[in-house]
């Protein structure tokens, strides 16, 4: 039910996400139940047995996890913590295990207590209402300064007063390396740097300050996944090769070794160093922002072309799937004339514009990864149709001329939303106005 009607909950990855479940249901049983025994208080008298149960379900088990709580649980290390124990000198695993677990056990026993003084004052405060020693609001007020406190020592855990500083001391998290500075220092307009000092794709650091080929997100659009997989796990370590092979002169090596990431637009490496430090490598054979290309060859499936990414010359070639041919249908793909010319001239997030000078017509690849909801592509404020080429990455048909194409994120859904949202808006505000023009005008009668 949750999967199907909550909206976006069906967009978690992690299983473990199913927990929302619990903790949206349980408070809000007890919220329902509260509002019964408030109601009608005779409902403890006659239910007293069922208090009695739960009384002793919740209190009584918190109590002997207090206690006892060894005997419900064998061991509090896990599996994969014992096997990187390991790695120890022996005559050290078994203090550290015993250190580990007494400091687990302690924090596991000082919640089970504080568990059973929750709920023993809950019993109570319930208890006094239906003896009619305290009234509704007290009883309602108490429970609810109990939750409050329950819920501000653990959340306080997390999130404590020392996480929060003045803006004027808040510092820089992320310090610039000499290598960052080095890269920065490029005037190129456009590039993207492999960082191979650190593990590429679960890299939050790079990101911040270069536009990187790896980086970590929790799901990962699937093509680039694909990418990674078969040929960026593999040409990655051959790049490494190379360049500790040249110390760093990459002009004779063979690009064929690595040339899904020279398509990438590949032009900085981080290397790591030996004092621990980084250091950065100019890729001379990167392809650039965008290139024309002599002839596209149109495959069966997405099979054959990634395949084919480690067959074509990718420079003067791009593959597709037969389901884009009708996009080029009566658009000639001859071999580029030398003399046409395409250049970056606007890039951002959502909106990203190239100016062209095509000798004839011509077919262009665009190193930008391939999405085709919300993106609106133009030639000189034209509509016009982008095809996927090279598994990954984008493709466009530009007549010849001098032309400027764009590529803006304006996906018609949040025009939608937006104007759903300040109609809604509205309604509120005219419904509220109506209110209060309807409560004055009484006042006055």
């Amino acid at each position: 039910v949750f999967i199907d009607y909550v909206p976006m909950y069906n967009k978690f990855r992690a299983v473990s996400s199913i927990l929302v479940v619990a903790e949206f249901c349980i408070p809000l049983l007890a919220a329902l139940a509260l509002k019964e025994i408030i109601l009608k208080p005779e409902v403890l008298k006659e239910k007293k047995n069922a208090l009695y149960i739960s009384l002793g379900l919740t209190g009584g088990i918190a109590l002997l996890f207090a206690v006892a709580p060894k005997l419900f649980f064998s061991s509090f290390v896990s599996t994969s913590e014992m096997q990187a124990l390991q790695s120890l000198p022996p005559e050290h695993i078994t203090a550290v295990m015993d250190n580990l677990t007494a400091i687990r056990v302690s924090i596991f026993t000082a919640d089970a207590w504080r568990s059973v003084f929750v709920v023993l004052i809950g019993t109570v405060l319930l208890a006094l209402f239906a003896g009619k020693k305290i009234k509704a609001e007290w009883a309602v007020a108490g429970i609810l300064v109990l939750c409050l406190v329950d819920m501000w020592s653990v959340n306080k855990r997390y999130l404590n007063d020392s996480d929060f500083v003045p803006k004027s001391n808040q510092q820089q998290l992320f310090i610039q390396s000499p290598t960052d500075q080095f890269i920065l220092q490029d005037s190129t307009p456009y590039y993207r740097v492999l960082n191979t000092a650190t593990s590429t794709f679960n890299d939050g650091v790079t990101p911040y300050y270069h536009k990187t080929i790896g980086g970590y997100h929790a799901a990962k659009l699937r093509r680039y996944q694909d990418l990674i997989d078969v040929h960026l796990s593999k040409e990655i370590p051959e790049l490494q090769r190379s360049i500790i092979q040249t110390q760093g002169a990459l002009d004779s090596v063979d690009t064929e070794r690595f040339k899904v990431l020279n398509m990438l637009n590949t032009k900085w490496v981080i290397m790591p160093a030996q004092n621990g430090g980084t250091l950065p490598v100019e890729n001379p054979y990167h392809q650039g922002n965008a290139w024309f290309v002599d002839g596209i060859e149109f495959v069966n499936n997405a099979d054959e072309e990634i395949d084919a990414l480690g067959r074509i010359d990718l420079h003067r070639q791009a593959v597709a799937d037969k389901q884009f041919e009708p996009v080029l249908a009566g658009f000639n793909v001859s071999p580029r004339d030398s003399l046409s010319t395409i250049r970056l001239t606007g890039y951002d997030s959502d909106f990203v514009t190239y100016r062209v000078d095509a000798k004839k017509n011509e077919l262009a690849v665009f190193s930008e990864i391939y999405y085709p909801k919300g993106w609106q592509i133009t030639i000189d404020g034209q509509p016009a149709q982008m095809l996927r080429a090279n598994y990954t990455l984008r493709a466009l048909p530009i007549p010849a001329g001098a032309h400027e194409v764009t590529f803006r994120f304006d996906p018609p859904s949040i025009r939608t939303t937006d104007t759903i949202a300040y109609a809604a808006l509205l309604v509120m505000l005219l419904a509220a106005g109506l209110l209060i023009y309807r409560s004055v005008k009484k006042s006055r009668k």
